[in-house]
């Protein structure tokens, strides 16, 4: 598998320093009034496209290993590799459209990531089998169709919720991370070799580009890297728990639990101001962080003040999401602790979130 982690990690890092030198001029393109920029100067967004190849480029290679003559413990399935890839194609495909042109709206976005949850339904046969509550089980898998809705939400949601909260450099990506280390983690201690490469996979052309993005954010993931990333982490969470019986429904949701949520209670508070929830805003928590939290930088530098305070943004965001990895990855068959700690996390949001309105922050979180 490490042989995989080092292909899809130089394969991301390379094509990122080229779409970096001939994507500049699109970065242009971006406006200065959008009230997602929290960056000066022109940054390629194609980071997303670099990701997507080099995790491909490690499917392929481990699928092929046996004709290519590689020895990496697994050899993942031809079948598996290419209706992921296929699965994965409409979001992604319309993700980078949108990072290349600026012109593809919610609408169009949101039913390409319905395709792609109907295509991830159908060809995988993606369901979620059970609740993980005795009471509900035996009810919920008489009626199969209930299984397969909340496959296709989650399939056509996730994506959508690692772009909300992918706003500041490293911080969609680290989560990322934290949960391909996670889903790796568990299905190694199942046995199931050929889910965690496709992790690890996914997990080296993460790193790949981070190494440009975080601290330097030379280049962003744009939405291609975040409907990826929320795709294949889709995807991985459902099979997970069809193919083994031992893991609880709730682990991927405390797993998920921070982007889930943000989503969540942002179209709710859109709603509640008579707002479309698929109107852009600068209100989301990690936005909140940075205006009301992280303490202003000085230098005589714009680029170079903007650049460190974004920075120092995201490490509140990936404490917060560890209080919810940790507990999944220590508890992932115990579904009343799962759902415990999601319960736990929703409480700690909404005060965070209303504290930070509020301006009451304690002092030692501001310095």
């Amino acid at each position: 598998m490490l042989v995989l982690l080092v292909l899809s990690f130089l394969a991301s890092l390379g094509l990122c320093v080229l779409l970096m030198v001939y994507g500049r001029s699109r970065a242009q393109l971006y406006g200065q009034d959008m009230p997602q920029r929290f960056h000066a100067g022109d940054v390629p967004r194609f980071g997303g496209l670099a990701i997507a190849v080099g995790c491909v480029l490690a499917w392929g290679v481990g699928a092929a290993a046996v004709w290519l003559g590689l020895t990496i413990n697994v050899a993942l399935p031809w079948r598996d590799v290419a209706l992921w890839t296929l699965v994965l194609v409409p979001t992604v495909v319309a993700g980078a459209w949108e990072d290349y042109t600026l012109k593809v709206g919610v609408r169009w976005r949101l039913v390409a990531s319905v395709a792609s949850a109907l295509l991830g339904c159908a060809l995988l046969g993606l369901a979620v089998p059970r609740l993980g509550l005795p009471g509900l089980d035996a009810w919920w898998q008489m009626v199969p169709w209930l299984g397969m809705a909340l496959a296709f939400i989650a399939l056509a949601g996730l994506p959508h919720a690692f772009n909300i909260i992918d706003g500041y450099n490293g911080l969609a990506g680290i989560v990322a991370v934290m949960v391909f280390c996670a889903l790796s983690y568990v299905a190694l201690q199942l046995g199931d070799r050929n889910l965690a490469a496709l992790m690890v996979a996914a997990l080296g052309a993460t790193l790949g580009f981070l190494y440009w993005n975080y601290p330097r954010g030379l280049i962003f993931a744009g939405d291609c890297g975040a409907y990826l990333w929320g795709g294949v982490i889709a995807i991985a969470c459902i099979t997970l728990v069809q193919r083994h019986a031992s893991v609880s429904p709730w682990f991927p949701m405390l797993l998920l639990i921070y982007p889930v949520w943000e989503t969540l209670f942002s179209i709710y508070r859109k709603l509640v101001r008579g707002v479309s929830p698929g109107m852009a805003d600068s209100l989301h928590f990690h936005q909140l962080v940075y205006k009301r939290i992280v303490r202003g930088v000085f230098h005589d530098n714009e680029m170079r003040r903007m650049l460190t305070r974004n920075n120092r943004t995201s490490p509140y965001l990936w404490a917060f999401t560890m209080l919810t990895v940790v507990p999944a990855v220590l508890f992932w068959q115990n579904t009343m602790v799962l759902m415990l700690f999601c319960l736990l996390f929703v409480v700690s949001y909404v005060v965070a979130y209303v504290m930070i309105v509020r301006f009451k922050v304690p002092r030692w979180l501001r310095k």
